[in-house]
């Protein structure tokens, strides 16, 4: 009897541990993203958390279509497609539009046990193809609150010319917007080529004075910026 009861409490332990285990796994996320810029505005917001091994974007290799669609117009819809094709738990546009200089969100993003990495992305405008971004990160396993600072990224598809022309779908030179204002016309473009055509580190903005023509449309003391662009709070429940 007495070993017979031994072998019951072992099973039970056992039992309780893999609960607890998969409790452990399945976590409940509270995210906040903080707009650090002075005169950025990040455009609709799209965080996931997937399998290791998936990304929405890494440093060195050449940009996805469904990248490229969100860091020249800010349209999420192909990485919203492309990451439920992969099982991944997703928030998309929690702010409901742009998220304004030194202006923060918080959501929610519930996630499954076998998504065991975040990340997120939003275009930066004014620019021509740059985005703020987290790449892979892994999820601690430890409830808690964690802090991650954010670069903005350049996404190598297009030249950044400045130039603030309505543009914004894939293959079309220019910036879409300047929400911040105080932007020029009649530039003439930084430059027409884009000589590092992957994913890297952005540059910043160069922008002139010149509100009435030089090369830039951006405001020199407005739109430029140095890296980190943003600050990423996750508490984990």
């Amino acid at each position: 009897m007495k070993i017979a009861s031994k072998k019951i409490n072992l099973l039970l332990t056992a039992s309780a541990l893999v609960f607890v285990s998969s409790q452990v796994q399945a976590q409940d996320l509270s995210i906040t993203v903080t707009n650090l810029t002075q005169g950025l505005h990040f455009t609709p917001i799209i965080t996931a958390a997937h399998i290791d091994g998936d990304h929405i974007f890494m440093v060195g290799s050449t940009a996805t279509a469904e990248l490229q669609a969100m860091a020249e117009g800010g349209d999420i819809s192909g990485l919203v497609t492309m990451l439920s094709n992969a099982d991944a738990n997703t928030n998309e546009n929690p702010v409901g539009g742009l998220l304004a200089p030194g202006m923060s969100t918080t959501y929610m993003l519930t996630n499954g046990s076998a998504n065991t990495h975040l990340s997120m992305t939003a275009m930066i405008l004014p620019s021509n193809d740059g985005f703020v971004g987290l790449d892979s990160w892994k999820i601690p396993t430890e409830a808690g609150t964690y802090t991650i600072m954010l670069n903005a990224y350049d996404a190598g598809t297009e030249a950044n010319n400045e130039l603030i022309n309505g543009g914004g779908t894939p293959g079309v030179l220019g910036i879409p917007a300047a929400p911040s204002g105080g932007s020029g016309t009649g530039g003439t473009g930084i430059t027409d080529i884009e000589n590092n055509t992957v994913v890297h580190i952005h540059r910043g903005s160069i922008g002139d004075d010149n509100m009435d023509g030089g090369p830039s449309d951006l405001n020199n003391s407005i739109h430029r910026w140095l890296n980190p662009v943003a600050k990423l709070t996750v508490t984990i429940q």
